[in-house]
């Protein structure tokens, strides 16, 4: 849920007209902020309204616990980190090789 990007009651109702009529579980994914990044989390009472618009349109709707905000791990931003990290250096790996 990014503020002032996806989480409006018009965003809300947009979906649940998108997904009228569409057997659908909806996860609501609270945004964790990364270094370099200008997107903002949307706060509490904006994606529980949120939420509460899809639930009272019959959209079995769950908020996602926030995990990894600390340590900037949400959707693979830790990943990539420790994959840039543990990326073999290429000249060093040569020079071994010689």
């Amino acid at each position: 849920m990014l503020n002032g990007v996806n989480d409006s009651a018009q965003d809300a109702r947009d979906l649940v007209k998108c997904l009228q009529g569409l057997p659908s579980k909806v996860n609501l994914i609270p945004f964790n902020k990364f270094p370099g990044t200008n997107y903002t989390c949307s706060d509490m009472n904006t994606i529980n309204a949120f939420r509460d618009i899809l639930m009272k349109a019959g959209i079995f709707t769950i908020t996602r616990k926030t995990r990894g905000d600390d340590i900037d791990a949400a959707c693979g931003q830790l990943a990539g980190k420790v994959a840039a990290q543990k990326r073999p250096d290429i000249k060093s790996a040569k020079q071994r090789l010689i």
